[in-house]
């Protein structure tokens, strides 16, 4: 019996001690959700105690607490290891509720000041005969204008930015390939105002063009281009090599390897750019301005004469300051805002619709 509750452990052994950190209890899983409430009503009991008005005081209050209440209760009664790992999400989730807030906050905005003027005789209509201090009129000749611009715009920079991306990534070498690279970084953070004033100079001054649309999309496929490389560069970067020296080993030409191999595997990805660099250009105004002057009637020729466009619009309808005014500025504003996530669900669309198949 003596032998059968005798230790077996070598000579010399120790029995480690139990960790006991790493075996207390932990929160529930109700704990974030309780403390975020908690926070919320502490946050606003301090706001209202202390007499700030601002509701966003009351939310960043409200967020300290919920990152200190967190990780004290955690460090008591978990660990310190898993309190510094609960404010570290905790801090996350405080972003994120920071980022979408806003974006939420205009979003409801947008669509309670605007929805009640946004009709089909808003969409079909201009401001033809229509003075900015009355009720009435539309943004049909804004919205033609924009897409025509856009249009353009794309037919101008997709090209270019696409052939600029497949020199840089399959031919590019050297102090060429680098200076190239070096000015559509330059060009990804340029001002619209400063691509507004080069066709400016360039095109109306110099060779004696008026205001039209095609002018405007000029100034924007400078600023959408630098996007179009880049995305298409990332892209192109992603298609694996392999597929490209199998090609070759068959005989294939290079540019052929290019046109029939790389863009189709990487296609998903180029469209998704595109489709970003569109949304990216479809909100400037200060091109517009400079070149395309806006215009109240409706003109369906790019080519000749002033339009307008979205962004134009609202900021013009904005500027007079009556009621009516403002209801159509915030409608304009919320067909813009259709118009680009429109344009992003086809970029999402076109991605997955294209992504590479992938077997189980």
């Amino acid at each position: 019996m003596s032998h059968a509750l005798q230790d077996h452990r070598p000579a010399g052994a120790r029995r480690s001690p139990s960790p006991a950190g790493l075996t207390r209890g932990g929160l529930p899983r109700w704990a974030p959700a309780g403390t975020a409430v908690a926070s919320a009503l502490l946050g606003t009991g301090i706001g209202l105690l202390f007499g700030l008005h601002s509701k966003i005081q009351w939310g960043l209050i409200a967020a300290l607490l919920f990152v200190g209440i967190t990780y004290t209760s955690s460090a008591v009664v978990e660990n310190r290891r898993q309190a510094k790992d609960r404010v570290a999400t905790s801090v996350v989730w405080v972003c994120f509720v920071l980022a979408v807030v806003p974006l939420l906050s205009l979003m409801i905005t947008t669509i309670s000041r605007g929805i009640g003027v946004l009709d089909g005789d808003f969409l079909s209509h201009s401001m033809n005969g229509v003075t900015s201090f009355e009720q009435g009129g539309g943004v049909y000749h804004a919205l033609l204008g924009t897409l025509e611009q856009v249009g353009l715009a794309t037919l101008i920079a997709a090209p270019i930015g696409l052939l600029t991306a497949v020199y840089l990534v399959e031919y590019g070498k050297g102090r060429l390939a680098k200076a190239v690279t070096f000015f559509v970084d330059v060009m990804t953070g340029i001002p619209s105002i400063v691509a507004g004033l080069f066709i400016l100079t360039t095109w109306n001054l110099m060779l004696g063009f008026g205001p039209s649309g095609f002018a405007g999309a000029m100034a924007l496929s400078i600023l959408m281009m630098p996007v179009v490389v880049r995305s298409t560069e990332e892209m192109l970067k992603l298609v694996p090599n392999e597929l490209r020296e199998a090609a070759l080993a068959l005989g294939v030409p290079k540019w052929r390897v290019i046109l029939k191999v790389v863009l189709p595997t990487a296609i998903g990805g180029i469209s998704t750019g595109v489709m970003l660099a569109v949304a990216r250009i479809a909100g400037e105004t200060a091109p517009i301005m400079l070149l395309v002057f806006g215009s109240q009637l409706i003109n369906g020729n790019p080519f000749e004469g002033a339009q307008s466009s979205l962004p134009l619009y609202i900021w013009e309808q904005y500027k007079v300051g009556s009621e009516a005014s403002y209801d159509r500025a915030w409608a304009a504003a919320l067909v813009l805002i259709a118009f680009v996530m429109i344009l992003n669900l086809v970029a999402r669309g076109i991605a997955r619709w294209k992504a590479p198949k992938t077997g189980r």
